[in-house]
């Protein structure tokens, strides 16, 4: 994934971009990036923050920086924000998103524009430097904008700073978040709604799906207004998003709470557990909204070693992560010995780290170890967002299990039945998962209660990757 944070000021920002682009490190531990525009030009840098925080890589860089205008971002993909020089002037542009066309778009400025680049990133020519060669094919940027947005399959929020102002874009279908913030002399641009708080910014506005404002010190003018479709991404709320975070106006935090005492409403009187637990971070709210409903205690049978340990699903290198994942949690064998546990994860992809987290429990003396997925499970890899490092379907649990009931070659009809959590497969999927996990009791979030807790328009969430459908 990643995150972006823009700002402009009638005084200096540089301070302002970089806290509010601290606040979106949760998105991703490879790359940050900040660019600036001010009375000497533009002025960018861009660190690699795997082995550190970007606040220890950028200090030096606050100090140097000078500028009105400022973009920067936290990716985990490619070096950005660069900086353009083309037929339309000079800009610095960061992107969000995921472009599933990318070759054909690539052929296509080859072959119609002559174009050549220069940033690779892992082999690749780096997608920010794509987006920007697509947006100088047309006549001003903000029809090179709209332009990226038709031609890309998949999904791009972007911000392009030039010497007079920020374009923010929302994605075509708003399957990532834009928010501008207000105060008495400035504008922000972010992609979390949190980012912008401490630094005395309010709501200003959240754009809509497609939508792009031109952002100056002195306002916000819309440039395209926003489309009726809309296809946010259900696991903002469920996992990567910020638990004070907000989106489309539902909470994060709170959101979790009501799937937490949705998925105890489902379990009823059928298990009995000493203890309720979320596994750190993002479980912990879900788990506290099953603890409030049900009436079983909250409590944490093992911590997060918070001041190293990056999330664990940041790393390239699975077996990185692993270790990370086994690492970073401290038990408290006091609340684990002798102990029937209810534990929440926000969702179950390969089972490896949920799975070695039940067997440490068990060795620890845990007499009982039940879980609850905060979300249905994944049967389809992401189309639109790269949230998730499985570079097959088939890395997921619930496809190689049914993978061994259904052969290699699985009908479309036969994985509607899997993702139906009435049907008799259904059942069948989750007992086989239960037994590969070694778990006391298994039961998933259904989808149903899912779009319940997010309370928005069904019809404007994705859900792609529980179920199938675009």
């Amino acid at each position: 994934m990643g995150g972006f944070f823009g700002v402009a000021s009638k005084q200096d920002c540089v301070l302002e971009l970089f806290y509010g682009v601290d606040y979106h490190s949760h998105l991703g531990t490879r790359r940050g990036g900040m660019a600036t525009f001010g009375e000497d030009g533009f002025y960018r840098s861009i660190h690699n923050i795997e082995n550190s925080p970007f606040r220890t890589k950028f200090d030096r860089d606050v100090g140097e920086m000078k500028g009105t205008l400022g973009i920067g971002c936290i990716s985990d993909f490619e070096p950005q924000p660069l900086l353009i020089q083309s037929k339309l002037g000079s800009f610095a542009i960061t992107t969000v998103g995921k472009i599933n066309n990318y070759e054909e778009l690539l052929n296509e400025l080859y072959e119609s524009a002559h174009s050549h680049f220069h940033e690779m990133t892992n082999g690749q020519v780096n997608a920010t430097e794509l987006v920007a060669a697509l947006i100088c094919e047309k006549e001003t940027i903000l029809e090179g904008i709209q332009y990226v947005q038709e031609r890309v399959d998949g999904s791009m929020t972007l911000l392009l700073m030039t010497e007079k102002g920020i374009y923010a874009a929302r994605d075509r279908y708003g399957r990532t978040p834009l928010v501008v913030g207000a105060k008495d002399d400035a504008y922000c641009v972010s992609f979390e709604s949190h980012a912008y708080i401490n630094l005395g910014y309010k709501d200003y506005k959240e754009l809509g799906p497609g939508e792009i404002v031109f952002v100056t010190a002195s306002g916000v003018e819309t440039l395209k207004a926003p489309g009726k479709d809309m296809k946010i991404c259900s696991f903002l709320w469920v996992y990567y998003g910020y638990p004070t975070s907000a989106y489309e106006g539902v909470n994060v935090e709170e959101m979790r709470y009501k799937c937490g005492s949705m998925l105890a409403k489902r379990d009823g009187d059928s298990v009995h557990p000493d203890i309720v637990a979320g596994v750190p971070d993002s479980g912990i709210a879900h788990a506290i909204g099953y603890a409030n409903e049900s009436g079983i205690p909250y409590a944490r049978p093992f911590i997060k070693y918070t001041p190293t340990w990056p999330r664990s699903f940041m790393p390239t290198n699975q077996s990185q992560r692993n270790l990370i994942a086994r690492m970073k949690l401290i038990p408290v064998h006091a609340l684990i010995e002798g102990k029937k546990l209810l534990l929440i994860d926000d969702s179950i992809v390969r089972g490896t780290q949920l799975r070695e987290t039940t067997e440490f429990l068990y060795k620890s003396g845990a007499k009982e170890v039940h879980v609850r997925p905060a979300c249905p499970p994944l049967l389809y890899g992401c189309k639109y967002l790269n949230f998730s490092r499985s570079k097959s379907e088939m890395e997921l649990i619930t496809r190689r299990v049914i993978r061994e009931r259904e052969g290699d070659d699985c009908p479309q009809e036969i994985l509607d039945e899997y993702a139906d959590p009435t049907t008799e497969r259904y059942v069948q999927m989750i007992e086989d998962i239960r037994k590969l996990q070694n778990f006391t009791s298994l039961r998933y979030h259904r989808l149903d209660d899912l779009l319940d807790s997010i309370g928005i328009d069904p019809c404007k969430i994705c859900t792609y990757c529980f179920n199938g459908k675009e």
